[in-house]
């Protein structure tokens, strides 16, 4: 589903998968990458924006608000100019600021597509939040676009860039663990009533969109295979009129080629803190809190060996500062990003399908 600004702001006032692992690179001296941040909400000002600032190699070069008075408060803050402040009817027109090199898209989920696939036209590479899209369908329009415009696409699978969840997918691969068996992993939170992501046309869906992906990927980058089997149910439990449009919750278990099982769960009726635990044949390993902004713990167990209780001490916005130099570099060596568009791809592909499993169409 697709909404437009104008009701977005109505409904608003109403209420890496694979063996290798990401290399980091620094954008080359005498050329800092230009962002413009598609959306000024809670995730780019408070965590995306101060990342930048932190980062080397990057700025902030433009701003797409539909409010004017904040857009300028945050350009004043990060140093652009009144003429790099767009607003969604004219930030096409970005097409003519050559400080901007690429996008940062932090809107609801429903209008990831539309701000790509102009961005890409516009002739700037495009750093996306997830879920990449609502659909399939839109997923696909976004890659086709980027890949027309010869502009790279990246979704923003921050974890798969972390040390602490980079450390856990070497000790699966180097056999500590032995033959993995099985996985758990969950992610939720208690939403509170409002908010649009129980709106629909917003989010596309309920927990699995937007909290639940972080289990699904995380699955997918620890066993480093595509699930072939998936089996899902949802429900409904709190019926106090905020889950009249999207579910409250999700469980999915999917099997891996190997034989490894997988099993999720995602919530907004609940505290639950994003964690993983994989069980293998030689030892454990618990990662909770596992898709924090900062504070992640990971702690392991092996038949042989000394045990592991690691504390991550870095701090927000060291994530969002990686995560956006990563990309930076990504362009300046024109190589292609681990968590590409196709990646995204994946995992709108498998949400399709844990939520078809559950009787619910995207």
């Amino acid at each position: 589903m697709r909404v437009n600004r104008r009701e977005f702001g109505g409904l608003l006032g109403g209420a890496l998968v694979g063996n290798a692992l990401p290399a980091l690179h620094a954008q080359p001296a005498g050329r800092s990458f230009g962002y413009c941040i598609i959306g000024l909400g809670r995730i780019s000002m408070d965590h995306f924006m101060p990342g930048v600032l932190a980062g080397n190699g990057v700025r902030i070069t433009g701003i797409v608000s539909g409010h004017r008075d904040k857009a300028e408060r945050m350009a004043a803050k990060y140093g652009v100019p009144e003429s790099s402040i767009y607003s969604y009817e004219n930030c096409d027109a970005m097409r003519d600021n050559k400080e901007i090199d690429g996008v940062y898209v932090a809107l609801p989920n429903s209008m990831h597509a539309e701000y790509t696939i102009r961005a890409a036209k516009a002739g700037k590479h495009v750093l996306c939040e997830k879920p990449m899209s609502t659909s399939v369908e839109d997923a696909r329009a976004m890659i086709a676009a980027c890949r027309a415009a010869g502009r790279k696409l990246m979704i923003a699978y921050r974890c798969q860039l972390e040390p602490t969840n980079l450390r856990a997918i070497e000790l699966i691969r180097s056999g500590r663990l032995g033959v993995v068996q099985t996985i758990e992993s969950g992610y939720g939170f208690n939403i509170r009533a409002g908010e649009w992501r129980l709106n629909r046309k917003l989010a596309g869906g309920g927990p699995l969109m937007d909290v639940g992906i972080y289990a699904l990927n995380a699955s997918r980058y620890l066993t480093g295979e595509e699930p072939k089997e998936i089996a899902a149910h949802s429900s409904v439990i709190d019926h106090d009129g905020r889950f009249n449009e999207v579910e409250e919750n999700v469980g999915w278990t999917m099997t891996f080629p190997s034989g490894i099982v997988a099993s999720c769960n995602t919530t907004y009726g609940a505290p639950m803190e994003g964690f993983y635990r994989v069980h293998g044949s030689k030892g454990v390993l618990h990662a909770e809190p596992a898709f924090a902004y900062e504070g992640i713990h990971l702690r392991a167990k092996f038949d042989d060996g000394d045990p592991i209780d690691d504390l991550e001490s870095e701090h927000d916005p060291q994530q969002f500062r990686r995560q956006a130099e990563y990309f930076a570099g990504c362009v300046a060596k024109d190589q292609e990003p681990k968590m590409n568009g196709e990646e995204g791809l994946r995992d709108m592909e498998l949400i399709a399908r844990i939520y078809s499993a559950c009787g619910i169409h995207l």
